[in-house]
This record gives structure tokens, C-alpha cells and sequence, in this order.
């Protein structure tokens, strides 16, 4: 997606609370302001410049305890890095020092000689406090600078926070505030979960995600490498696993090549290829927590060996999201089956934690199976649920004589989970609550609060996505332990954990948006103290952080700071354009003469009040620092008139989904529309269309496919019936009930599997309406869809 945009009012869906921000210079005399808002819908002013201890300590996660002292620290070309005593991992750890402070700053300071007169010193000192692994203490005087930890985690971590203040996007020498950091983490689980099942990601775009977590010291990366649309690791005693597993014909005209072929979408790793990343995240103090997921969401598998399957057919390695319903068997030649599996999976990953899925098991095979059931009654079962239990507890056991602690999404609690086993709260946090109750450790993993595969602003140039909106603010306010937890069963909380499911995140330019920056408010989050956490704070110092994702390279999400723009008709050729972002932080400068706002820009106050056509240009600053990418905005009349699927408001609210157009127009695997629809029920509401003078309605409609394993909730969809061959796109007046004021019929979209636009006369009417836009093509695949509806005056 480009990062530089120009966007009509089809691209804007400005969230309710989100308003003007900085207000401290007046504009120019060519965009004459006009505030139409109300005092009571005014934001309280916001900071207007970065406080004094942020610019000093500009950290995240935020340390557990900090001291300014009097003095700066000089570091430059000539600056020496020594290691006191013979220890080759904190030698290596000030090596990782030295490089990324190359990549800063433009030069690598020399390592090694004598500690006396050395700028900066690593040492291994079992004495000091706070204890832990992962503590370190770091002296910044204007003499030199020590850091200090009992293991070399520590020492690490300590070195993250002293590059992170070195880190600011200047060159050549540094200077930063003397102080002192005591500094600890608050829980040993800090994690992310990453899907590759559903979109693969190569080994170098892994180790770019694993380099990220350890700058933000989080430490356990949840790797999910197998599920119904594809098996990810390579299994040397079953090679089909990769050979049919490993690919899948996606759902839809991405499923087809330029010739009207199956085009597969295929991926996996070797076994060398995991060692490999495996030993790169340590080297990063990461450890690596694989899931093999069982004994549902085995599709993939099942497509490869359908004998451990319950039906003995064969399936595709599917192509729809959502809970597919093929389970593995509970005989003992499947169990033996996954056994070897094991065997190859455990020994490419020394952590402790294995995860073995468990969730979302649709018990529908194993009720019709009579063997299934047969095996329920010699066990002495009650339910299906209770086989699940005995299922995960065969193989907890097993991975349990390896030396490996079994870990599972919170349905293994039902039916009685294995006693040593943890578990991964994700379906709210009840699970966890349940858990640490009766004894399990828990890793704080709830959806939607955790589950980052939901957008994170309702922005026109959000990345793809479940709604409801989970925005940086959301992750930062989410409370680790639960207050129905007494202090003894809090001490079986682990820790915290974000995840996300790729079903609709393509490239690895998503995967990096989706993650951060709401995973550097989840390392603060795991890491600091919660008497530390200030979201004031946090947002100050992530000014600073935005520069550091430029200068690794990484695409992290502007969305809490990118500028988003409301406009309003005004009378005689003119329109009114109010700005404002997410977070309304910084302060927000704007051009109207084509040129890059700059923090010299002109900043906004009010709305403006402008000639038709103008371009605005704005972003976000606070103080010299960039806090977002440019967004332009060109205020014409189409764009006065116009709505996105993004800024309509859907019927209902059962199954929202940001999605991207399966087959761009030019027949590249480029840029894609993202279309915002209800999956159960595809109709959309244009809220007070103002239709004085208004002539003719223009859509632009697509179609995907609707490749949602929706299980029980399948009887959910609506299907309206055709009235005209090939169906028709219906607008409907004041409600979705009642005879169309206009039908477009969608026979010429059916030509085209991109984008079409359909046009209609409207009846005349006065002052404004609700428009309720409903297909009625007599079928629910493909899910016709609609991209932009504009509202046309007469002569245009």
C-alpha cells in the first residue's frame, strides 16, 4: 500500500471522539477558518512539545526505575566498548551493540583493550539488584557509561535501552542525559503470535520480526505452523505433509493464474531453515514456542494423509477461513502418526513450551464416526468433550516424556485438562480466571483485546481486518491480571501475549503494520512496572519510537498519529475540511500549494474553509520529530459526495471484515481495494444523504469469494433472491424494507472480477435520507460487495 495518499471522502471514516489537535498558529489568509464545532466537542489541548524526561529516557518499554543526573554522556567514532572478564556471550552481546550502533549513528565503535578510560562497559556482576535473568542496571555518567546484569539476557537488554536512547536519526557522535536505570521485566511470558499457516512468511521476514521483538524486549515468539489451509514444517518420515500440505488453490480469482489456471499457494521451511531461525532468536534471548494444532484445524494434514482422518477420504488443503470441521482420528495408528511427528518437530525447538492447539475442534466428524463413539464407550467417556481431553492428555504425556510442558488455547480446560498443562486464554479472559483457579499457569492471550488481526483505526488506508477497532490505546490499557484473581493465583499469570491470524494479511508489509507499534504497548505493558505505565508518556516517547522503525527499516502502523480529514459542503463552490488524528497527539501542519508539510509548516487550529478544488497535504509532528507518513486530501465535488465502504455504516455487525479485492484490475499482485462488509449479511447504510438536487447514484461494486467456513453460524447469511437476470444492486430509502428507489442491474460487473461502476437515476427528493444499499443476486458466492458510493448532482 502507498504510503503517500490522496483520498476523497469515499477513503474517510472518521471514528467518533477523533477531533482537532494542536491549535497554536492561525492559517493562512487563502484557507479562511471557519469552527463549526461545538466547545463540549473540543479536545483537551495536547502536549505541545516532548517533556523533558521523555527527551531524556526516551524508552520503550518504560524502565521499572530511573534517575537523572546532573551531565551528558559523549559517545562518538573514537568511543571504546569493553567486556570485563572472559564471558563469549556477553562479548558477543557487545558485538550486536556495536553493529546496530553502526546502523544508528553511522559508525561502530571500537571493541575491547582496557576498562579504565572506556566509554562504555559491559559486565556480568551477579551482585547487583534488581535479581533476574533479564535485569540490568545501567550508570550513564558524563565519564562513561556501564551496564551491568547477573546473565548475559540482561546485559542485552540493558544494551537495547542504551542504543534505543543512541537511536534518535541523527549521525556521527551522540550525547545523551546522565542517569541511572534499575530495570526488570514484570512478567517472563512477553509474546507474539505469529500465523504462517494461512500466509507464509520467509526465514529473512521472520528474523525481520524477531529483530523487532528484542528491541522492544519481548521474548517469546509463538510460532502457529500448521492448520486447515496449510502445514508449514518440513517432516522428513511423512514428505507429503510439505508435498500436498504445504499448498492450497486459494478461493476466487486469486486462485487463478493469467491463463484462467489453478495458481497454488505454496510455502514451507526445512528443517535447517527452522534450526536456523530457531538459533537467530536466541542469539535475541527469544524463545521459540511452536504449535502443532490438534485435533481440529488438521485439514492440511488430513489432505496429505487422509488414513488419520476421520471419514478415511481425501480433502483440499482448504481454501476458507474460519472453523473447518475435518478432525484427526483417535485410533492408535494416527497416534503413532502424530508421535513421529513429534519426534521430528521437538528436537528443532529446545524451549520448554510445546503448544498443541486444541481450539475450535467441531466435534461433527467424531458424533457421525461409530468408531469414534466406539472408542468413547471403551474409554469410559461421557462426551466428545471429554474425549478432546483424553486426546490432548495422550499427547501431553507423550511430549511431557521428552522433556516438553504442553501448552493450549483455554478449550482444553473443558472436559479436564492435563494436570501440568498451560493455558493460552484466548476466548476473553475467563479462561484464564477458570485456569488460575484450579492451578494452571496462563499466558493472557483474549480476543478481541490481544488479537491483533483486528484493524487498528478506521482509517481509509487501515490495513485489512476484523473489526471492531483494537487501537494502540486499547492494547496499552489492557489490564495483565485479572482483579477476580486473589495474589496467590495471580502468581500463576505468566504473562501477556498478542496475536495474529493472517487470513488477510498477504504481504509482509501487513504482518509488520498489524504488529507494531501496538506490540511496543504490549511490551510495556509485560515489561514495566503497572505503577510506571502512562499512556501520556508512552505517546511522547513514541515519537522518538517512529524514528527508530525508519532508520531498522521496519513498516511499522502510523495509524494512531496519521492525519485524517472530514469534509463538509459549503454554499458557493466552496467546502469546509476539518483534520485530526487517532491519538490527538502532536500537532498537525498542512500545505495547500502541492508542497510536503514540514515541521516549519503552517499548523492547524480549525476547520478550513476552501474553494473548490484544493489539495491539502497535512501530517503530524511533535516537535521536529515525524510522527506519520503525509496523507493528502482533493476537495472537489465528487469528493464532497462520495462514501467508502469504510465510511458506511453496515446493517448489522455480526461478522465485519475489512477485506482486499481478490483480482486488482490491472491483473498485478500490487495494490488492492479494500472493501469493509458484513460476511453474514452484506448491506450498507448511507447515513444522512443530503439529496437536495441530487440526480443520479453512483456505485462501484465488486465481488469476493466467500470462503468463510462459518460451521453452526452458517444458516446466519442472507440471501436475497434475483429479481432481474443476474441480479441487481438495490437503494432503498429511509430503511432496508419497502420497494428500490433505484436498481442497478449487475450483469456488467459479472464481466469483470475486478472493480465495476453501475449508475442509476434517483427520484427527486429534498433535505436528507438514510440510503440502504442491499444486492439481490439470489446467491451468497460471490459476495457481492460495495466499494464507493457517490451522490450525483445534476451536469455531472
Amino acid at each position: 500500500m502507498k504510503r503517500q495518499l490522496v483520498l476523497g471522502i469515499a477513503s474517510v471514516a472518521i471514528a467518533m471522539g477523533l477531533s482537532a489537535c494542536k491549535r497554536d498558529e492561525a492559517p493562512k489568509a487563502d484557507a479562511t477558518a471557519t469552527d463549526t464545532t461545538s466547545a463540549a466537542a473540543k479536545p483537551a489541548e495536547p502536549a505541545k512539545a516532548i517533556s523533558a524526561s521523555a527527551a531524556a529516557t526516551p524508552v520503550i518499554p518504560r524502565p521499572a526505575k530511573v534517575e537523572l543526573r546532573d551531565g551528558r554522556f559523549a559517545f562518538g567514532p573514537q568511543s571504546r566498548v569493553v567486556v570485563i572478564g572472559d564471558d563469549a556471550e556477553a562479548t558477543r552481546v557487545a558485538q550486536d551493540f556495536a553493529s546496530r550502533v553502526q546502523k544508528a549513528r553511522g559508525f561502530a565503535p571500537q571493541i575491547g583493550g582496557a576498562a579504565e578510560g572506556a566509554a562504555i562497559v559491559f559486565a556480568i556482576d551477579a551482585t547487583i539488584a534488581p535479581a533476574g535473568d533479564e535485569a540490568y542496571v545501567l550508570d550513564v555518567t558524563p565519564q562513561g557509561t556501564k551496564i551491568s546484569a547477573r546473565k548475559p539476557a540482561g546485559l542485552f537488554y540493558g544494551a537495547v535501552t542504551l542504543w534505543q536512547m543512541l537511536a534518535d536519526g541523527a549521525q556521527g557522535e551522540a550525547s545523551i542525559a546522565a542517569q541511572r536505570i534499575e530495570d526488570a521485566p514484570r512478567f517472563g511470558w512477553r509474546g507474539l503470535m505469529l500465523d504462517v499457516a494461512r500466509h507464509f512468511r520467509t526465514p529473512d521476514e521472520v528474523k525481520a520480526l524477531l529483530d523487532q521483538m528484542a528491541l522492544h524486549k519481548l521474548n517469546t515468539f509463538h510460532w502457529h505452523l500448521t492448520d486447515d489451509q496449510g502445514w508449514r514444517v518440513e517432516i522428513k518420515q511423512y514428505p507429503k505433509l510439505t508435498q500436498v500440505g504445504s499448498c492450497r488453490i486459494p478461493a476466487g480469482a486469486a486462485g487463478r493464474d493469467a491463463k484462467g489456471k489453478p495458481a497454488p499457494y505454496c510455502g514451507f521451511y526445512t528443517q535447517d531453515e527452522i534450526r536456523d531461525i530457531v538459533k537467530y532468536a536466541a542469539d535475541r534471548y527469544i524463545t521459540v514456542v511452536p504449535e502443532f494444532d490438534l485435533p481440529g484445524h488438521a485439514q492440511a494434514a488430513i489432505a496429505s494423509y487422509p488414513e488419520f482422518g476421520v471419514p478415511g477420504n481425501r480433502p483440499p488443503v482448504s481454501p476458507d477461513w474460519g472453523v473447518n470441521t475435518w478432525l484427526f482420528n483417535v485410533d492408535d495408528n494416527t497416534f503413532k502418526f502424530l508421535e513421529n511427528v513429534l519426534d521430528e518437530m521437538m528436537p528443532l525447538f529446545p524451549g520448554t513450551y510445546f503448544h498443541l492447539g486444541g481450539d475450535e475442534a467441531a466435534k461433527d466428524q467424531w458424533e457421525q464416526s461409530a468408531t469414534v463413539q466406539a472408542k468413547k464407550k471403551e474409554l469410559g467417556l461421557k462426551d466428545d468433550m471429554q474425549l478432546q481431553s483424553w486426546f490432548m492428555g495422550r499427547l501431553g504425556k507423550y511430549i511431557e516424556g521428552h522433556g516438553k510442558r504442553l501448552i493450549g488455547w483455554d478449550e482444553i480446560l473443558e472436559g479436564g485438562p492435563p494436570a501440568d498443562a498451560t493455558v493460552m486464554s484466548w476466548r476473553g479472559t475467563d479462561g484464564a480466571i477458570e485456569a488460575a483457579r484450579a492451578g494452571h499457569d496462563v499466558v493472557m492471550a483474549p480476543s478481541p483485546d490481544l488479537y491483533l488481526d483486528h484493524v487498528q483505526s478506521d482509517g481509509p488506508d487501515e490495513t485489512p481486518g476484523r473489526l471492531d477497532v483494537i487501537s494502540l490505546k486499547n492494547v496499552y490499557d489492557f489490564k495483565a491480571v485479572p482483579v477476580q484473581l486473589s495474589s496467590e493465583q495471580a502468581r500463576h499469570v505468566l504473562g501477556v501475549q498478542g496475536n495474529l491470524w493472517t487470513e488477510h494479511q498477504r504481504t509482509f508489509q501487513r504482518v509488520q503494520r498489524q504488529l507494531f507499534p501496538r506490540g511496543a504497548a504490549l511490551a510495556e505493558v509485560t515489561w514495566s512496572p503497572e505503577s510506571r505505565l502512562d499512556w501520556n508518556d508512552f505517546l511522547q516517547r513514541m515519537a522518538f519510537q517512529m524514528t527508530r522503525y525508519r532508520l531498522t527499516g521496519f513498516d511499522a502502523a502510523d495509524s494512531a498519529f496519521a492525519v485524517r480529514f472530514t469534509p463538509q459542503p459549503i454554499e458557493g463552490g466552496k467546502g469546509s475540511l476539518a483534520l485530526s488524528n487517532q491519538s490527538n497527539f502532536g500537532t498537525i501542519r498542512y500545505t495547500l500549494d502541492g508542497s510536503e508539510p514540514t515541521a516549519a509548516s503552517l499548523a492547524y487550529t480549525h476547520p478550513l474553509e476552501l474553494t473548490l478544488p484544493s489539495t491539502v497535504k497535512a501530517n503530524a509532528f511533535a516537535d521536529e520529530h515525524v510522527l506519520a507518513a503525509p496523507r493528502a486530501f482533493a476537495l472537489d465535488i465528487r469528493s464532497l459526495r462520495a462514501r467508502s465502504s469504510n465510511a458506511l455504516r453496515s446493517c448489522k455487525k455480526d461478522l465485519m471484515l475489512r477485506m482486499e479485492d481478490d483480482a486488482p484490475s490491472d491483473g498485478k499482485d500490487g495494490d488492492r481495494r479494500l472493501l469493509l462488509a458484513d460476511v453474514f449479511d452484506p448491506c450498507w447504510i448511507y447515513d444522512a444523504a443530503q439529496l437536495d438536487g441530487i440526480a443520479t447514484v453512483e456505485v462501484r461494486v465488486g465481488q469476493l469469494p466467500h470462503n468463510y467456513a462459518l460451521w453452526k453460524d452458517a444458516s446466519k447469511v442472507v440471501t436475497r433472491p434475483a429479481k432481474i437476470p443476474g441480479g441487481a444492486l438495490e437503494v432503498r430509502l429511509d430503511g432496508c424494507e419497502g420497494e428500490p428507489v433505484a436498481v442497478l442491474p449487475l450483469a456488467p460487473a459479472r464481466k469483470s472480477d475486478g472493480l465495476t461502476t453501475l449508475t442509476a437515476s434517483l427520484p427527486t427528493q429534498a433535505g436528507r435520507h438514510d440510503l440502504c444499499f442491499t444486492f439481490a443476486s439470489g446467491e451468497y458466492n460471490p459476495m457481492w460487495v460495495v466499494d464507493q458510493v457517490t451522490l450525483l448532482p445534476k451536469g455531472n
